[in-house]
């Protein structure tokens, strides 16, 4: 329950630590709490459902600067235009993830970033154009929600990660990836001219709560 106080003005005002429950609860800063109208947390989020995600093949391709997911993701259509994947499949899924394995100075000094931007290859679709890694993925299972515009502010991408890990019962990932299979990743798209960003976390590559990982 909420208490709210009254100003002299006659105006409602919340009290501060109940302002800082509710941006938790609707997943944003204070100030966007303040300013802008919110849809409530179940317009935000869909429920968790897991999904058994087919093995398939992928192009990727990482970068690390101070902006990679904006960077890779435009090398990546790039080479799916250019290797006539596109034409192939004019629907085929990108997909990306965060990459990890940025040493600590570059991301402190210089703000150096990276992520992965990978594309789906439809069966039977065969390309020499070269500026890509290919990787196979195995069949697994993975937790799944989909966020509603989920770029108004970063926190709903945040607790959409950590919504899964709750429901997994979780506190991070496990150290050591599972082989040929991606710990988690995100596809975004459009539907009825609302962004959507599904979050697929593979159920056995998460540490368990009270048990160690660096990733907590």
């Amino acid at each position: 329950m909420y208490i709210f106080i009254v100003a002299e003005a006659d105006n409602i005002v919340p009290e501060l630590n109940k302002l800082i429950d509710l941006s938790d609860m609707f997943s944003c800063k204070l100030d966007s709490l303040i300013k802008e109208d919110l849809s409530a947390s179940n317009e935000i989020y869909s429920e968790i459902t897991i999904k058994k995600v087919k093995a398939f093949q992928m192009a990727r391709y990482v970068m690390l600067t101070p902006n990679p997911e904006n960077d890779v993701n435009a090398y990546i259509d790039n080479w799916a235009h250019q290797s006539g994947l596109l034409k192939f499949q004019p629907n085929a899924m990108r997909i990306g993830w965060d990459f990890p394995f940025v040493p600590p100075e570059m991301h402190t000094r210089f703000g150096i970033h990276g992520y992965v931007a990978a594309y789906i290859l439809p069966e039977g679709f065969k390309t020499n154009y070269p500026g890509v890694e290919f990787a196979n993925q195995k069949e697994a299972d993975y937790a799944v929600i989909t966020i509603y515009n989920p770029f108004i502010a970063i926190e709903r991408i945040r607790n959409g990660y950590q919504k899964i890990l709750t429901f997994l019962e979780a506190n991070g990932f496990c150290e050591k990836p599972k082989k040929d299979i991606l710990s988690c990743f995100e596809y975004v798209y459009e539907k009825e001219e609302i962004v959507c960003m599904d979050i697929y976390i593979h159920v056995e590559s998460v540490s368990k709560t009270n048990s160690f990982t660096n990733f907590s």
